[in-house]
């Protein structure tokens, strides 16, 4: 849970930075069109990938929006009999501000500094992010969500190791397919 919190306070730092001064109304209509943008993730999903350099794989990939909007998910690569060998979480938030979702990965060894941005762009999701920012030796992705139906969705990875210089299409690609209905996480903080 601190590390959740952790992040949330990085996101509304970070998102602090303003731009183009805009007014409360033109912020709220902002998050009003873009708070479901995520609403595809929501639920369980069970899911296939194919990876250029680690070959293929299985996974579950779970997504719960949080009571304050956020959306909160786990993707965990598991072995053909089900154990875990890698998982990571990922906090999303809107940013009317910047009007952009902004997201941190984090998993048990490398901090909070894989930061990104997305766009929904027509029926897809595009995020720009960093990985592995903390080792010292990050690689940029260009992830595309598409094919964006109730019970399945498409990903899609390109990879930079160079700063963005050269790309590696379609490093990573998933297939998921869901096995669990969207949920919400109630409040953790009991008001009166």
């Amino acid at each position: 849970m601190k590390t959740l919190l952790l992040a949330v306070g990085l996101m509304s730092a970070l998102s602090g930075q303003t731009s183009a001064k805009k007014t409360p109304e033109q912020l709220q209509a902002l998050y009003e069109q873009h708070k479901g943008d995520f609403d595809y993730l929501l639920g369980d999903w069970q899911f296939t990938a194919d990876n250029k350099q680690y070959g293929k794989s299985n996974g579950r990939w779970s997504a719960v929006r949080l009571a304050t909007g956020q959306i909160l998910d786990e993707y965990r690569l598991v072995d053909d009999k089900g154990a875990t060998f890698y998982v990571t979480a990922t906090i999303r938030n809107y940013d009317a501000i910047h009007d952009r979702w902004e997201l941190i990965g984090m998993d048990d060894r490398n901090g909070l500094q894989d930061f990104g941005t997305a766009q929904r762009i027509g029926g897809e999701m595009r995020i720009e992010q960093k990985f592995g920012v903390s080792g010292g030796n990050p690689t940029m992705m260009r992830i595309r969500y598409y094919n964006i139906q109730a019970n399945s969705f498409s990903w899609a990875g390109d990879q930079s190791t160079d700063n963005g210089k050269t790309w590696v299409k379609d490093q990573l690609r998933i297939e998921a397919k869901r096995i669990g209905p969207a949920r919400t996480l109630p409040q953790l903080a009991k008001a009166k």
